[in-house]
């Protein structure tokens, strides 16, 4: 994977347990600047003070959910590059088709092992 590990990461999820996850697979995928938040506006504030390599983001989230934070990130033209993974437990495809039109460079599907999470971002990144 011909990554950037010392990129900094940007982990959105309300579920404190589901964010300590995904952030324990980056470290072992090799990422070390990784930064926890959890609601989509405090991750807004974290993206204007810190240049972020990528974003990965929960769906459902409140207040803020993760396709709005979505659509905030794209509609500034400072963060609309900024690589951005969308997590959801909801497989439909009505929910990958919103998340793609929003703008979302990747999407997986929980529950998910690192190899996928591995996956998913050398395909964003690489």
């Amino acid at each position: 994977m011909a990554v950037d590990l010392a990129m900094s990461v940007l982990v959105v999820d309300d579920s404190r347990t589901m964010g300590q996850i995904v952030r324990n697979l980056l470290m072992l995928i090799g990422f070390r600047n990784i930064d926890n938040v959890f609601d989509g506006a405090t991750a807004l504030g974290k993206l204007q003070e810190k240049n972020y390599g990528l974003v990965i983001s929960d769906w459902n989230m409140q207040p803020m959910s993760g396709q709005t934070l979505l659509e905030a990130i794209r509609a500034n033209p400072l963060l609309q590059n900024v690589p951005f993974i969308m997590v959801t437990a909801e497989s439909n495809q009505a929910n990958v088709a919103a998340a793609k039109a929003a703008g979302a460079n990747q999407y997986i599907v929980k529950p998910f092992t690192g190899e996928t999470l591995k996956s998913k971002i050398a395909a964003v990144l690489a």
